[in-house]
């Protein structure tokens, strides 16, 4: 891919700009609504051109990397799908598949390429100010293709994350859509959940926390408006996700209620250690 359009100047956008300025051999544009937005990617020197303007910078790209709320996608499609070139190949960053897929793919059909994709790195932190070359450095992409995938693009949009230091794996769309509200947006929740449980029995807890209630507590400083749209755009997963967790935390509560010496608490215990040992976590 030698030239490639980056759509949204935010974490994963910039992110994704400055690792491609480390891996060399492509031309990036990074495109920002506002003027003031693409001053501030001049000034952080992460891509060759900046703009605001959508059509120029997609019409001769290979590959466009939409780096918008997931919710703003299909507007953005619309604009660009009559501009780019045929050969052209579309991708995303979105974390739920589903609802993309069938919004994305009739308005890409006759005009590019489109393949779905969820980069599984990111930060509490927001803004072209918090990117990193590294974020994607020995995490997954998980890429979404479909029967009516074109296998070409899938190939090219599977090495260029790979190129920026993704492995990438595939799934089909739903099934993105459950393992993501299991590992990712059930723990938001649950972080969430954990904070406004202090907060309502006991803030002075919080004079006295370590780093344990910091690490998982820490997702829960994420943005409210994007995790907002991302828990109802795959609410469909995310209920069944809170269902199990309820249940899960519902039979530690039976155990502890019993009288006796715990060994079923500490089964319950020793299986989640087990299994969590068991898991490979990027570096």
């Amino acid at each position: 891919m030698k030239r490639i359009a980056i759509l949204g100047p935010g974490l994963i956008g910039g992110s994704i700009a400055l690792a491609l300025r480390r891996a060399g051999g492509s031309h990036v544009t990074l495109w920002a609504r506002r003027a003031d937005a693409v001053a501030e990617i001049g000034n952080a020197d992460c891509a060759d051109a900046a703009t605001d303007d959508l059509q120029a910078a997609v019409r001769d790209a290979d590959l466009v990397v939409l780096c918008v709320p997931v919710g703003a996608m299909a507007g953005l499609a619309e604009k660009i799908a009559p501009v780019v070139s045929r050969a052209c190949t579309v991708t995303d960053v979105g974390s739920v598949k589903g609802p993309v897929l069938a919004e994305l793919r009739p308005v890409f059909s006759g005009h590019a390429n489109f393949v779905g994709s969820h980069p599984m790195a990111g930060s509490e932190h927001t803004g072209l100010a918090a990117a990193s070359a590294n974020l994607f450095d020995g995490t997954t992409c998980i890429v979404t293709p479909d029967a009516d995938t074109d296998a070409a693009a899938l190939a090219a949009v599977c090495e260029f994350w790979k190129g920026i230091g993704c492995r990438v794996a595939e799934l089909p769309a739903a099934e993105h859509d459950e393992c993501v509200a299991l590992v990712s947006h059930l723990p938001h929740l649950l972080a969430a959940a954990l904070v406004n449980t202090v907060t309502a029995q006991n803030d002075h807890a919080f004079r006295v926390v370590g780093p344990g209630f910091r690490d998982t507590t820490r997702v829960a400083s994420g943005p409210p408006a994007m995790w907002r749209e991302i828990l109802r755009e795959n609410s469909a997963a995310v209920l069944p996700a809170i269902d199990a967790l309820i249940a899960k935390l519902s039979e530690f509560r039976q155990i502890l209620a019993l009288p006796g010496d715990g060994h079923e608490t500490h089964d319950l215990l020793a299986a989640a250690r087990a299994a969590r040992n068991r898991i490979t976590f990027p570096k």
